[in-house]
């Protein structure tokens, strides 16, 4: 690939990267009748994923000697990260009520125990295809899922550093991801359509819906306001300052943890890697308790996103389409996984008899992350957008922590 790409340079990739963003937000927002019914059934997402990946398939770009994705993981997914947990207000998250936490927290139980089974019963069935060798062994390359459907792409990046996944069994993965969870968010946006029936046959109870749908509409129209360019500049100093931080408090780490916790190497402790993310996750989640988190009334979690999608087409670049082919076995292991989860949601919504909606948005802040969530919600109705984004901004916080939980126990069935 190396000797046949068509482009080497950095600047160009990422120019072409940027285009691909501007075409598929432009055309999503476009009025003409062709472009409203092509999004009504493919998500902007799995474009931006997808797009990409086409460059690396033709050979127009030879993903394993660009810097593109580490230069995006490295400053962007720390800085993304911050921007998105600090808005996180956890007062506003108890207020939806037990029923709407107990869901969000099933779907992420879901998922961590998910991902152990569905291996567990694919090793029995097709052992032989079950194991890999090194990086590209298949529990390494699950990780990267778990990270997804438990946070977003910024968490999912961060499994493939953490646990060091090869480039073959991440594209792989990145693939299963994508197409199994928007068949999810296909499922999940026609129960949405459903929902008043849904909800009239469980007898749920829909008026905290009513009351958090009135307190949106209040907050947006006296909180939000357009962002001066001393917001943007406040915005791009603490997402990028904290950081340099996570960076600086990840270097002292890493030695300190060689020297006097050795056996912290199995459990990826050593790895840089590793403390930038939770440094970075918890640096957000503490500026979240101070007047920081007012940055998100000028847009810091836009901003935030900003950089996940642009992180997205990075990801995307080292996605080979032709490994759909090549590799069904892992697509299969993929829907148990899901099943598990949307099965345990379905149980649990059920038995407390709750609305649709939690379910759904509950369910799509684990998989989809900030970047479906709303859109879930917003099928339920346009003000309910926030609270997608803010159970996925929880996601967020969750996802590093959990989504490593996952790998160490996806690492042990392994063997």
């Amino acid at each position: 690939m190396t000797e046949t790409a068509l482009i080497t340079n950095d600047a160009v990739v990422i120019g072409l990267l940027a285009l691909i963003l501007g075409g598929v937000f432009y055309t999503a927002s476009s009025p003409h009748p062709f472009w409203q019914k092509f999004y009504r059934f493919v998500p902007t997402l799995i474009l931006c994923y997808f797009l990409p990946s086409l460059l690396t398939t033709f050979g127009i770009v030879d993903a394993s000697s660009s810097n593109a994705y580490y230069v995006a993981s490295r400053f962007l997914l720390p800085a993304c990260l911050i921007l998105l947990t600090l808005s996180m207000d956890l007062r506003s998250v108890f207020n939806l009520g037990p029923k709407a936490l107990i869901l969000f927290f099933t779907g992420t139980i879901g998922i961590v125990i998910g991902g152990p089974i569905a291996l567990l019963i694919m090793s029995a069935v097709a052992p032989e295809a079950m194991g890999g060798q090194g990086p590209d062994e298949v529990w390494r390359g699950l990780t990267t899922i778990a990270g997804s459907w438990i946070g977003g792409g910024a968490n999912q990046a961060a499994m493939k550093e953490i646990f060091e996944v090869g480039g073959g069994i991440f594209s792989t993965m990145v693939t299963v991801d994508i197409i199994i969870a928007n068949i999810w968010l296909a499922v999940l946006l026609v129960m949405a359509a459903n929902a008043k029936k849904l909800d009239a046959r469980t007898g749920a109870d829909t008026s905290a819906i009513e009351e958090m749908i009135t307190k949106v509409q209040k907050f947006e129209s006296e909180k939000m306001r357009i962002p001066q360019l001393r917001d943007l500049i406040l915005i791009f100093a603490v997402g990028f300052g904290a950081c340099g931080a996570a960076h600086f408090l990840a270097d002292t780490t890493v030695p300190f943890m060689e020297t006097y916790a050795p056996w912290g190497k199995e459990l990826s402790l050593h790895s840089s890697f590793f403390w930038l993310v939770v440094f970075a996750t918890t640096i957000g989640i503490a500026l979240s308790f101070t007047r920081v988190r007012d940055l998100e009334h000028v847009g810091a979690s836009r901003v935030g996103s900003l950089f996940v999608y642009i992180l997205v087409t990075t990801i995307g670049l080292q996605m080979d389409v032709t490994k759909i082919v090549d590799t069904p076995v892992f697509f299969v292991l993929g829907i148990i996984w899901m099943l598990i989860h949307a099965g345990l949601m379905l149980l649990v919504a059920k038995i407390i008899r709750a609305p649709v909606f939690y379910m759904a948005v509950g369910s799509q802040a684990n998989v989809g992350g900030v970047a479906s969530a709303p859109i879930v919600a917003a099928a339920f109705h346009p003000s309910l957008a926030p609270v997608g984004v803010l159970l996925a901004v929880v996601g967020y916080g969750l996802g590093t922590y959990m989504a490593y939980l996952c790998g160490i126990i996806m690492k042990g069935v392994a063997g």
